[in-house]
């Protein structure tokens, strides 16, 4: 499998690709900001796995991966914020976010993943992993959550959630609806700005009390029976 590494800091970009081709055996090429990527992209046929800074000085991870996807069919993406591992709220099996210290074990399950899925796939995130990195790095804007034929958005200013929706719900129950979804397509415009304010609750809070609430719901059936 063909990955490509798109990050500013040379030192840090040319460990993961040490790490990469000892471990996985796996073809991998280093550019340093999004321009390079895309001419990278254009000159190469297949690409498996992109792995790219979420943001940096000439790099915005989220751009990057949709512009590449539209030249490179079936790539899957991992992020690496720039925010601390500590500061999340919420640990995410199967992650594809990955703040410093990077997690090498974990990273190289995802790469391991990433290698077992179809041919053109769908580059599919758990809705949790996306809000927690955009609300941790301090993003503006609207991410649309796409569920096979269902779909969501949910509205950010400097981090803060301000609103969700759906077709059947808005402000808390849209946003428990949204995480009942696990694991989704997304995109994200920056120029986007919330048309409500529907949730008042800080963002973590809000979050994990639709995470709890949905294992809850998941729990229910299994206690019902054995109570049966």
């Amino acid at each position: 499998m063909q990955l490509l590494i798109v990050h500013r800091d040379v030192e840090m970009g040319e460990q993961l690709v040490r790490m990469v081709r000892e471990y996985t055996g796996h073809q991998c090429d280093l550019v340093g900001s999004d321009v390079a990527a895309l001419e990278w992209g254009r000159r190469h046929a297949k690409c498996g796995l992109l792995l790219a800074q979420l943001e940096a000085d000439g790099i915005d991870g989220l751009t990057l991966g949709g512009a590449l996807s539209e030249i490179l069919p079936g790539l899957q993406t991992l992020f690496f914020p720039a925010y601390a591992g500590s500061d999340r709220c919420l640990e995410v099996a199967e992650t594809k976010v990955f703040p410093e210290p990077i997690a090498g074990d974990a990273l190289l399950d995802a790469i391991e993943r990433a290698e077992k899925v179809s041919a053109h796939p769908r580059d599919l995130f758990h809705v949790v992993d996306i809000l927690q990195m955009c609300c941790l790095a301090r993003r503006s804007g609207a991410i649309q959550i796409v569920k096979d034929k269902k779909s969501g958005l949910l509205f950010l200013r400097s981090g803060q959630l301000l609103h969700a929706e759906t077709i059947a719900a808005r402000g808390t129950n849209a946003l428990f609806e949204m995480v009942e979804w696990e694991f989704i397509e997304f995109a994200y415009d920056r120029g986007v700005r919330t048309p409500a304010e529907t949730i008042a609750a800080p963002w973590d809070e809000a979050l994990i009390e639709a995470v709890t609430l949905h294992k809850e719901q998941k729990n229910l059936p299994a206690a019902r029976r054995q109570r049966a």
